[in-house]
């Protein structure tokens, strides 16, 4: 995957990450990496997304600083925006939010992978706009009103379509609901999911429960508040 740049972006020397910022990102990677060797797993096989949710681009940049080059967003907006004040950084963009109707054709311009994919509309759209778009089917296992998320049969057949449409699915993603057992089985349903439909890349895993996950199968982990530290109430950028 490659990141989508422009010329035109510039960057102002300010937005540049403190010392004291990557410091601390360094130390909390060393962490999550010792916790993923306790799950029995090298930690470089993991893949590790800095989710830079709430943060501002010091926190892209803070994360490049640290030889981390996957970053992930919830907003649209304000992936963009980071995006452009990081234009001369070489990362990869993961679009983990739900897609809007309104902001879907924004996720597929400015993002690099779209990992929250759920309804056939949304592969639909991706055919017509970008089809060489790397995504990944999100599933929901909470069984809970309001998730983002198809559920696992659903699943199944938006991974149909999608490669029908020559999109570019390239594996799976979860979000548990809390709880050590939630997310056990969570994990365990999603990687036999994944085997069934030949697909290698296992999206699942954060701060609280990564060890689980790394233990199940996970080829992905999406890290925020153990790689930046607790969120910030509001985005800087809004």
């Amino acid at each position: 995957m490659t990141s989508l740049t422009s010329a035109a972006m510039t960057t102002s020397p300010a937005s540049f990450a403190s010392h004291e910022l990557v410091q601390r990102v360094t130390e909390n990677l060393g962490v999550i990496r010792e916790r993923i060797a306790s799950s029995g797993r090298d930690a470089g096989s993991v893949r590790i997304v800095a989710v830079t949710k709430t943060f501002g681009p010091d926190a892209v940049r803070a994360a490049h600083e640290v030889g981390l080059r996957f970053v992930g967003e919830n907003y649209v907006d304000e992936l963009h925006e980071k995006k452009v004040a990081t234009a001369d950084l070489a990362m990869t963009w993961h679009y983990l939010g739900a897609l809007q109707s309104n902001k879907i054709g924004h996720a597929v311009q400015w993002s690099d992978l779209l990992c929250g994919v759920s309804r056939a509309k949304e592969i639909e759209r991706i055919a017509r706009t970008r089809p060489e778009m790397p995504i990944y089917v999100q599933v929901d296992y909470t069984n809970a009103q309001g998730r983002s998320g198809a559920e696992p049969e659903v699943a199944a057949s938006l991974v149909k379509q999608a490669r029908a449409l020559n999109v570019d699915v390239r594996g799976l993603m979860t979000v548990p609901a809390p709880g050590i057992e939630n997310s056990r089985s969570a994990f365990a349903a999603l990687t036999s999911l994944a085997d069934d439909l030949g697909l290698r890349e296992r999206s699942m895993g954060m701060s609280d429960d990564l060890e689980i996950a790394c233990e199940l199968g996970s080829t992905e982990i999406r890290i925020g508040r153990a790689l930046f530290g607790p969120r910030m109430a509001t985005s800087p950028l809004t």
